[in-house]
């Protein structure tokens, strides 16, 4: 089968491209490099097709799907913060490219789309672990309102022009190649002061943590194994991390004695951020797939092999 990754050369994009070609398929990758990084691709010479555009161009869109037989949609604005201060952010490079992805599929008869939605969706969940039917959906974020809205747009594709959709709610993806987020962020401000480390609100938010490789794993499993016009899924582990344990984690692995912990309070990290979220994956492992690593192994693979990334011994 013939691939683009949308965001290919991203942190879950270009692992999702190592399985699809270790799985024999071929790529195609169509990234912007806003945030995806060519290293990230590197390794595999002319085995990929690399476009590099922006989705916001319905006319490159439209080019990138000649031969394309399935789009996995991975591009996207990678950090939830920025929407806070540039609020037209997610609008764009979420719904908007999403639109224009689902737009070039129709006119060139593109058939199948995996689309990477987040379970920022779920808002401030009143029911956890939540469930894919949860409902109704309030978002606290433009970002997850920008994955609602993409959600809703490939439905409606579904339903209108007869595309079939696989939708994969993720809980918070880590890994290698990781660049933001808050095991990135601990490990450089600790590089900065070895001696006191910074946490965002009261560290008692917790959330489901998942390896990055389990993600594309996941996805690559579901999309080969389920058949429906709409095939919806959380992703993620059946538990959960807190900030306050991830800071002991990183602050473990990195072997600094006497750090200072100083918790800057409130509930959450930053407007928009949900405190506490605990995917249902039952629906996934059901499905034959389950995770190598729980939400604290996630973490704590994912501090080893950041600090390995930048030289941290």
């Amino acid at each position: 089968m013939h691939c683009l990754v949308t965001g290919g050369a991203g942190f879950v994009g270009s692992h999702l491209v190592d399985l699809l070609l270790e799985s024999g398929h071929n790529v195609s990758v169509f990234d912007n490099f806003s945030s995806g990084r060519k290293e990230f691709l590197a390794h595999h010479g002319d085995k990929i097709n690399v476009i590099e555009g922006d989705l916001l161009d319905l006319d490159a869109v439209k080019d990138a799907m000649m031969g394309i037989e399935m789009v996995f949609h991975l591009a996207a604005n990678p950090d939830i913060r920025l929407g806070t201060s540039i609020t037209d952010t997610d609008l764009k490079q979420g719904t908007v490219a999403t639109y224009n992805v689902l737009e070039a599929m129709r006119i060139k008869g593109v058939m199948k789309i995996a689309f990477a939605s987040s379970s920022v969706v779920y808002g401030e969940a009143n029911e956890m672990p939540t469930p894919e039917d949860y409902g109704p959906l309030f978002p606290i974020s433009l970002y997850g309102a920008s994955k609602l809205g993409s959600e809703a747009l490939i439905t409606s594709w579904v339903g209108t022009f007869g595309l079939q959709a696989w939708i994969f709610r993720f809980a918070n993806i880590v890994g290698a190649r990781g660049t933001h987020g808050v095991i990135f962020d601990f490990i450089h401000k600790l590089r900065a002061d070895p001696n006191r480390l910074e946490v965002l609100g009261n560290g008692l938010q917790e959330k489901s943590y998942m390896e990055v490789r389990d993600c594309a794993s996941a996805i690559i499993h579901l999309v080969s194994s389920t058949n429906k016009p709409i095939n919806y899924y959380n992703l993620g582990c059946d538990d959960t991390c807190s900030v306050r344990r991830i800071a002991e984690i990183v602050i473990e692995e990195s072997g600094l004695p006497n750090v200072t912990i100083d918790y800057t309070g409130g509930d959450r990290g930053w407007a928009g951020d949900v405190p506490k979220s605990m995917l249902d994956p039952s629906r996934m492992i059901e499905a034959g797939f389950s995770t190598k690593y729980n939400s604290e192994g996630a973490v704590r693979h994912t501090a080893q092999t950041l600090m390995e990334e930048i030289g941290i011994e």
